[in-house]
């Protein structure tokens, strides 16, 4: 593969996601199966790496799943409205139960057209696809087809009234009535379930919708069954394992990531109970996470006040900005606050008043200075200067510092009614900046 595409993006992509097939593989158990969401630019790749991984006779299905909006640009391509989903068995014992889904009204109308006193019915052809079945081969109500059914099947089936002929010498026909029907039976080609929009929408760039992962669960899965998403992100495959029933595992490498799942799973599941592993626990920790990586503190920190990370978590220039907190403080009008975010061991004054100014430049009505080291006297008196923002319904300190030692404590900023949509304002400050896993 490295001598076909050379050394770039992809093929760092590849040996990143190779190494990662190969594990969960090795955990995956022999009842269970894979599924690796990708798009058109890489599955053709990694479906050579699966069968090198699981074996060419493992694979299962390619399912083409049809988003609601398309990636590409018509002035130069076809619009691309769908990705891949490929399908990997353990073994031949995986579990399976085929999906159905309702049946068009439109198409209810057209095929049954018949109802007799069990209900509502179409008649289906009796014929055998295959011509050469002699033991299949008889006369029944004057007319010698090859059947379907044997001969004592057909007369019982003619006895009870499904086996129905409309006129002498016609090719009998059976009754298939709707209320046996289990719908319309799922193919590889998924075009029933929409992307994440409306209340469901968090603002996260890759998130799926809640139906395609409870298909995916429901399918491969049994009430009770261990579901793992090594790339969680906003948590939708176990939002929906633990909808369905069953126990999981979600790993994902950012902080912001996994306290939005925490929120999310809290918000659909009062009272649910769950371990996490790999954050911050205390001051120390944060510390250490801060002396780690910069970004990924600001966006653990940034994630614990409930805010918007800025420009959609890239790295660089912020513009004395790390995050965002929307709300209303009327109920109707969407305001923001501020958020900024020092790991370092030197805090001051001009910090706050740094703050201060970009909460004025970005017109937004409150700055929150998060700070891991315990801020000075004077930066608190600086604070207190900037004033308030005043409400009919009281008023709120304009700059409000709080260290990390205040919010593992419980302490949260002073803001009136946060809007719950501030997760879909994430994703316009996204695209605003101009800025995929399952």
């Amino acid at each position: 593969m490295r001598a076909f595409l050379k050394e770039n993006d992809m093929m760092a992509y590849l040996t990143m996601m190779t190494v990662r097939l190969i594990e969960l593989h090795r955990v995956l158990k022999r009842t269970g199966t894979l599924y690796l969401h990708c798009d058109h630019t890489a599955s053709h790749y990694l479906k050579i790496i699966l069968d090198g991984i699981f074996g060419p006779d493992k694979y299962r299905n390619e399912i083409i799943w049809k988003r609601s909006n398309p990636k590409s640009l018509i002035s130069q391509n076809f619009p691309n409205c769908t990705d891949t989903i490929l399908r990997y068995c353990k073994s031949g014992e995986a579990t399976y139960h085929q999906p159905y889904e309702e049946h068009d009204p439109a198409y209810v109308e057209q095929a049954y057209k018949y109802r007799d006193e069990k209900g509502v019915y179409r008649l289906l052809p009796l014929l055998n696809p295959n011509d050469n079945r002699p033991n299949l081969t008889y006369e029944f109500l004057g007319v010698t087809r090859v059947w379907r059914w044997t001969k004592e099947r057909m007369q019982r089936a003619y006895d009870d009234g499904i086996v129905v002929q409309l006129k002498p010498g016609a090719v009998p026909q059976y009754k298939k009535y709707l209320s046996d029907s289990k719908g319309r039976t799922v193919t590889n080609c998924w075009i029933d379930v929409q992307q994440a929009a409306g209340g469901e929408a968090l603002g996260y760039p890759t998130q799926k919708p809640l139906a395609l992962l409870e298909r995916i669960i429901t399918t491969s899965s049994n009430p009770g069954d261990l579901v793992l998403d090594p790339f969680c992100g906003c948590g939708t495959t176990i939002h929906a394992a633990q909808k369905l029933e069953r126990s999981w595992i979600g790993i994902d490498v950012t902080h912001l990531a996994i306290s939005l799942i925490e929120k999310r799973l809290r918000d659909a599941f009062p009272g649910i109970e769950f371990d996490v592993h790999g954050t911050p626990k205390d001051v120390a920790g944060a510390r250490a996470l801060a002396d780690q990586d910069k970004y990924q503190f600001q966006w653990w920190a940034v994630s614990l006040v409930d805010a918007v990370p800025y420009g959609g978590k890239k790295k660089g220039a912020d513009g004395g900005i790390d995050g965002h907190i929307y709300f209303k403080p009327d109920g109707k009008t969407t305001e923001k606050a501020i958020v900024s975010v020092k790991g370092g061991g030197n805090v001051g004054v001009p910090m706050i008043r740094d703050l201060a100014h970009v909460v004025d430049r970005e017109r937004a009505k409150i700055g929150i200075f998060i700070t891991l080291a315990e801020p000075t006297a004077p930066m608190r008196t600086e604070a207190i200067k900037v004033g308030f923002y005043e409400t009919e319904y009281g008023k709120y300190p304009k700059i409000q510092i709080l260290t990390i030692q205040d919010l593992f404590s419980g302490k949260r900023p002073a803001i009136p009614l946060i809007d719950s949509s501030y997760f879909k304002r994430a994703r316009e400050e996204a695209n605003r900046m101009q800025g995929t896993l399952l």
